[in-house]
């Protein structure tokens, strides 16, 4: 069996512009680069299916039959698509309507994690965070006690 080369070709085209648009900010982009993706690789199955063949039925014909299970994975993978295309318009959509734009933004966390793994520090936990506050007079919070290795 040899590959159709124009569709091995035409699969690489749509997976690689797929790629992409999905590291786009825009929310719309990025949704065209799934389609493109899932299309890719309903194509892909459909290449290496092997060649065309007589309905897959026993005694229909002498010729041989052609396999549906690639088939069947093209159909699951159509309706996948199609979910993650819906539920990525939904998502395309309500940033619009909140913001104007649908701009995928930096979270201001990831920034500063960032910024803290750069100049290589620790992060204080929650409940070491608030052992190092102090103790209101007269409130009813029962005292934390502190931790286990020491550290006040």
């Amino acid at each position: 069996m040899t590959p159709n080369l124009p569709l091995v070709i035409l699969v690489g085209i749509m997976v690689a512009a797929g790629v992409t648009l999905v590291l786009e900010r825009s929310l719309t982009r990025i949704l065209i680069g799934f389609v493109l993706i899932g299309n890719g690789v309903s194509v892909l199955y459909l290449v290496i299916s092997g060649p065309a063949g007589t309905a897959p039925i026993v005694g229909l014909s002498d010729d041989p039959m052609s396999d549906p299970l690639p088939q069947a994975m093209v159909l699951t993978a159509i309706v996948i698509t199609l979910g993650v295309t819906s539920f990525g318009l939904a998502l395309a959509y309500r940033a619009w309507q909140l913001t104007g734009h649908d701009d995928v933004q930096d979270d201001v966390e990831d920034d500063a994690i960032r910024r803290r793994a750069e100049k290589d520090e620790t992060s204080v936990t929650f409940d070491e965070a608030d052992a190092a506050l102090p103790d209101e007079e007269g409130s009813d919070r029962p005292r934390r006690i502190a931790p286990r290795d020491g550290t006040p």
